[in-house]
């Protein structure tokens, strides 16, 4: 059996000490395999932005074990973490963090750039991704002359470029109205069915229903997994 990209053996993070010590996420075990989109739904402050941020190697947890790629986390120094990043994980953020001074091509082969790649090889992969997202004319402007929407999709192909492992994604139709939204998640799905592992932070069930399985956290806690049900697949 094919080991999972993507591990949590009973992590918890606790933010601050004492009586405000906030538990963000108590003892959470899960796995995401090669092929596969898992979705955590949740209320507010249920702990979904945790468990990203632990998934993708931002932040470290109190107690427990993050794996990725057969990789234990707690056992890398901060520049083998961040190597692991640009290498193996796709992020895409709620708030973009594109950087201004670069067009959005430059935006998006930058972790190729910095792993090695040619520019010239860099660019082109760059611009393939934006055509798959429908930008392909957006290539050479900055982030202040694109739309919000069409930031989140520059964001989403820099998540998708290169030979990502492990995708994350953390509300990423959020910037986007309902049509752009599902050509985005179709996309996402796209590179799952390519082998990819991915999780999605979504309060949205149709955006859910994208996925292979639904997690619930409340509390930090997972309080249910179930197989998502998955009308919009049938029609990607």
């Amino acid at each position: 059996m094919t080991a999972p990209v993507l591990q949590l053996l009973e992590v918890s993070r606790v933010h601050g000490d004492g009586e405000t010590a906030v538990h963000a996420l108590r003892g959470v075990s899960m796995q995401v395999s090669a092929g596969e989109l898992v979705a955590v739904m949740g209320p507010s402050g249920s702990g979904k932005s945790t468990l990203l941020n632990l998934a993708g190697a931002l932040d470290r947890p109190t107690s427990g074990e993050v794996e990725i790629d057969g990789t234990r986390l707690g056992r890398l120094k901060t520049q083998e973490l961040a190597a692991l990043r640009r290498r193996r994980v796709g992020v895409v953020f709620q708030d973009y963090n594109l950087i201004p001074s670069l067009t959005a091509a430059e935006n998006i082969c930058l972790p190729l750039e910095l792993d090695g790649m040619p520019v010239l090889a860099a660019r082109q992969e760059a611009r393939a991704t934006l055509k798959d997202l429908g930008l392909g004319g957006l290539a050479d402007r900055f982030p202040d002359q694109l739309s919000g929407g069409q930031q989140q999709r520059v964001a989403i192909a820099r998540a998708l470029i290169g030979q990502r492992k492990l995708v994350l994604a953390d509300e990423p139709t959020g910037a986007l109205d309902s049509v752009t939204g599902e050509e985005v998640l179709a996309v996402l799905r796209g590179r799952c069915d390519a082998g990819a592992a991915g999780l999605l932070v979504t309060h949205e069930p149709r955006h859910a229903a994208w996925a292979d399985r639904v997690i619930y956290l409340r509390d930090g806690v997972v309080v249910d997994g179930t197989t998502a049900r998955q009308p919009a697949r049938a029609h990607a």
